[in-house]
């Protein structure tokens, strides 16, 4: 099956964030495992990124994380990322690696502590105004670990206090985009476990505080889509953090443990309307602690686009009328048909076309960049998240 004309130029609005921790050293809980040529600086990490939207034309923007990527002067980050063809995204906030975290950030009890972490964000914002930032984005760690350690609704009201205060500070074209995880690292109750809770606070908040799904932060048998579907429907959705896992929070490689599992989730989107639309960013999450950097964001945002590719091959005018007819065979039929399609001879001729190498990997391979950095990052400190 060729890919339709009209599906190519939907493929070619297509963008997604990298994030520039997954250039970083990264590992378990455990070991954090260093690799030749990793970046030493958040310049660094754009240059590295930048080969990936180079190789591939989806990459078009890195997504920063403060404090691990402060830098004296972001109006030089920002022009050293328009230098190498890409622009600076989402901000990411950092309540978790501090000591005065240990029993909460935005929702501890003392409120010494809570105003430290919103100060924390009000900084946030100070550099996405430097930046050029649309999205404030924030991952809480956040919860307890045992019965009775705090009382779970008070949290609550903290966490609202203390998001209305950062949500204040927030610009006319920004926004506040909340993360949900149901566990880990605390294992009694978390304090944003899931997509209601999210929601829940951020239509308290106001119009610019919007949900962020993370695909592998969820239950084993979740369904992600309807999730999807719903945060859609509510004019919710803000963003997607893309990756895999298999078990626990694993940020593996997304589509790696489940390409199914992608494919009904962007389905889902491009039904919702999400797709190619600016209120919905695509951005991954993933940390490449065995394979290496560069190449690993390479295979991920590769594989969102064969999913793409595949779910916009979806007759919805057949479909409609199977689900309308009450055809269940025919209707599962027409989705299963279009995710077993074999799209990747037809994005490669598509890629060519627009100047792109045709197999991005191999193109990078080819390069000499990954030998090059190898041999010239020597010395300094690399950058990591220091487990």
């Amino acid at each position: 099956m060729t890919i339709p004309s009209a599906t190519l130029d939907l493929l070619s609005q297509q963008a997604i964030e990298l994030p520039s921790w997954a250039f970083g050293n990264s590992g378990t809980r455990f070991k954090v495992f260093g690799q030749a040529g990793v970046p030493r600086d958040p310049f660094e990490k754009i240059s590295d990124a930048a080969q990936v939207h180079k190789h591939t034309g989806l990459a078009p923007s890195v997504a920063l994380h403060i404090p691990w990527d402060k830098v004296p002067s972001y109006s030089d980050l920002r022009r050293h990322a328009e230098d190498n063809g890409v622009k600076l995204g989402t901000v990411n906030s950092n309540t978790f690696q501090d000591d005065d975290y240990k029993l909460g950030s935005v929702t501890h009890s003392d409120p010494r502590i809570r105003q430290k972490a919103i100060d924390h964000h009000l900084e946030c914002i100070d550099i996405m105004n430097e930046t050029g930032s649309r999205d404030l984005k924030i991952w809480l760690a956040d919860g307890t670990n045992y019965p009775g350690q705090d009382d779970m609704r008070s949290r609550q009201d903290r966490l609202h206090d203390s998001l209305s205060a950062i949500y204040e500070r927030l610009g006319e074209h920004q926004r506040l985009v909340l993360e949900y995880k149901f566990f880990e690292p605390a294992f009694y109750h978390t304090d944003v476990p899931d997509w209601g809770t999210s929601y829940a606070q951020v239509s308290a908040l106001g119009d610019k505080a919007v949900v962020c799904l993370d695909t592998g932060h969820h239950a084993p048998g979740t369904n992600i889509e309807f999730i999807v579907m719903q945060l859609l429907r509510l004019g919710k959705l803000g963003s997607f953090d893309f990756n895999s896992r298999f078990y626990a929070d694993d940020d593996l490689i997304v589509g790696a443990a489940d390409p199914f599992q992608l494919f009904r989730i962007i389905l889902e989107v491009v039904r919702g309307g999400g797709y190619a639309n600016p209120d919905v960013a695509f951005m991954l999450d993933q940390c490449h602690n065995i394979e290496k950097k560069v190449p690993g964001q390479i295979r991920s945002v590769l594989n969102v686009q064969e999913m793409t590719a595949r779910a916009l091959l979806v007759d919805r005018d057949a479909l409609g009328a199977a689900q309308a007819s009450g055809d269940v065979l025919a209707a599962n039929g027409i989705v299963m048909d279009a995710f077993y399609t074999d799209v990747r001879g037809d994005l490669a001729d598509w890629r060519e076309s627009r100047g792109l190498p045709a197999d991005p990997m191999s193109a990078y391979a080819a390069s000499g960049y990954q030998q090059r950095i190898e041999q010239e990052r020597v010395g300094g400190t690399q950058a990591g998240w220091g487990a």
